[in-house]
């Protein structure tokens, strides 16, 4: 199946994808670790479907020396031995604040509290904005059926240069 549309050609989506870019900069300077970064925004894009953005930050961890072990796990992580406390508080986080319709008070206490015992308030404001962009990036490349298989590390930034 071809996608439905192309956002980087067109005038308004690009404005858009340049203003989204920027924000996600903003993260990437950020105090989250690199590796937590990925992570999240790979369990939520495996949560949302989006094949983009799964293929986008398997490529862009594996490049930045991720391990295969970890990467296969993620959607496991509850299961597997291979992630930090802070990095399962990360995930947990992702989950939650995913799957909003799921549970009436979206993230838990519990998870807020894993959360706050692992991160500083600089990183807490970079988990929670990241989670909040990750998903909206994966509504945007589900909704007009941008497929995943094509990504080269790099090929994002690139665009915003």
């Amino acid at each position: 199946m071809d996608a439905r549309f192309n956002l980087f050609d067109n005038e308004v989506a690009g404005k858009f994808a340049k203003r989204f870019a920027n924000a996600g900069l903003v993260i990437q300077q950020s105090p989250l670790p690199k590796a937590t970064q990925e992570l999240v925004s790979l369990r939520a894009s495996q949560i949302n479907g989006c094949g983009w953005c799964i293929d986008m930050h398997t490529k862009e961890a594996a490049a930045a020396g991720e391990s295969a072990v970890r990467l296969n796990l993620v959607a496991a992580w509850r299961e597997s031995t291979v992630f930090t406390e802070a990095e399962q508080a990360a995930l947990a986080l992702a989950e939650e604040g995913t799957r909003l319709a799921d549970a009436y008070q979206g993230v838990s206490d519990e998870t807020w509290a894993r959360v706050r015992k692992h991160y500083d308030d600089d990183q807490v404001a970079a988990l929670v904005v990241l989670v909040a962009l990750i998903n909206a990036a994966n509504r945007l490349a589900v909704i007009v059926h941008q497929r995943g298989g094509s990504y080269q590390p790099g090929m994002f930034a690139a665009a915003f240069d």
